[in-house]
């Protein structure tokens, strides 16, 4: 164990700091987790995933939890106007023979990841976030909302997209770019003659099924927005049937009839960041959406920020000083998360007229034979 760190703090609840939270304590540092949310809810409807996440799972330990409740199927199909199939990309196995493709409903994976935690002895404070970070010598001394103070050897910024810890260490960082494009997601039954996740490409749209549990998929559907505009919440349900009934797949048509006020429309303008390395200074570190978000085009952004912290424990476990884990973290994460955040804004590109169809499948498949390498 690093014994330079022995007590850390983690800012932001989310799927990355969750998962950082409950390696450091497996690792023997004492963790407090604080989140700004007093439910600690999960927003949004259902995530993809890959063989890579997967992983990430298995050594977390909810790779069970998750079988049970989710979805697992192989490969991606390309389909057409009348839902046939044009293309199939293959979806590398990453664990154990598994299929190398998935889904779930992210509040089931919030969940199984918070019951970790507190299975850990985290000591989890809802309702909290930070007022300032002073990183000394020695240690970090953190003031809190609450109006409370401590001392920290490590803190990670898990606060996401619109991180609070970034912007008060690197206020000359840019900001999250909107990148022309916007995702709407919903929630719909699980159509029987799908039986992997199905794709359709549509001028100025891309639609698309994906599985997240015996009963139920989600569809996600990527549209040009050449601007980012507010669009009502009362106007989701016909805004999205308008937008599917361009498409004339049967598939696409039936869900478009079945959409309702139940259907737990997202809708959501698309941005990216790709913070230049090094991602910390002095003994604040940030991982996830804070220091890379992504685009969901290559739905990894969960996945590398589970990597993040899984491979930060593991630099901590193994080098004798904290500069020298936090240099070797940096090491091992920088051009795999460049690479998802810079694949994905050029798979946006492609899909906004500026590319091919042949290339979004080249570098589709390029970057998921990529992901299921050893991280």
């Amino acid at each position: 164990m690093n014994e330079t760190v022995r007590r850390a703090l983690v800012i932001g609840g989310g799927f990355s700091g969750m998962a950082a939270a409950i390696q450091l304590k497996r690792g023997g540092i004492e963790v407090d987790l604080v989140e700004i949310d007093p439910g600690w809810r999960s927003y949004g409807a259902g995530i993809s995933l890959n063989g890579g996440t997967f992983r990430a799972f298995r050594t977390l330990g909810i790779l069970d939890g998750f079988r049970a409740e989710g979805a697992m199927s192989d490969g991606v199909d390309i389909r057409g106007p009348q839902d046939q199939i044009f293309a199939s990309l293959p979806t590398p196995s990453v664990v154990d023979g598994m299929p190398g493709n998935g889904g779930a409903m992210r509040p089931l994976l919030a969940r199984l990841l918070a019951e970790t935690v507190r299975a850990e002895g985290v000591d989890v404070r809802l309702g909290t976030s930070f007022t300032g970070i002073e990183d000394g010598a020695d240690a970090c001394r953190v003031g809190f909302t609450d109006g409370t103070t401590a001392g920290y050897d490590l803190v990670v910024g898990a606060d996401g997209l619109n991180s609070a810890v970034r912007s008060a260490l690197w206020p000359e960082a840019a900001k999250p770019r909107y990148i022309g494009q916007a995702v709407w997601r919903a929630v719909i039954p699980r159509p029987a003659n799908l039986p992997t996740t199905a794709m359709w490409m549509g001028p100025k749209l891309k639609a698309g099924i994906n599985h997240v549990s015996a009963a139920q998929s989600y569809l996600f559907m990527t549209e040009d927005r050449p601007t980012n505009d507010h669009v009502p919440p009362e106007t989701h349900v016909a805004t999205l049937k308008a937008l599917l009934s361009r498409f004339p797949s049967p598939t696409l048509q039936a869900v478009a009839d079945g959409l309702g006020d139940d259907s737990q429309i997202v809708y959501r303008p698309l941005e990216q960041l790709l913070l230049p390395a090094p991602w910390y200074k002095g003994r604040v570190v940030l991982i996830g959406d804070a220091a890379h978000a992504t685009t969901p085009h290559m739905a990894a952004g969960a996945m590398i920020g589970l990597e993040d912290a899984i491979v930060l424990a593991e630099e901590l476990a193994r080098e004798t000083s904290l500069p020298a884990a936090l240099a070797a973290f940096q090491d091992r994460r920088w051009e795999r998360c460049r690479m998802v955040v810079e694949n994905s804004g050029r798979l946006a590109e492609i899909e906004q007229g500026h590319g091919t169809q042949e290339e979004h499948s080249k570098l589709m498949g390029m970057t998921l034979g990529a992901l299921a390498r050893p991280i």
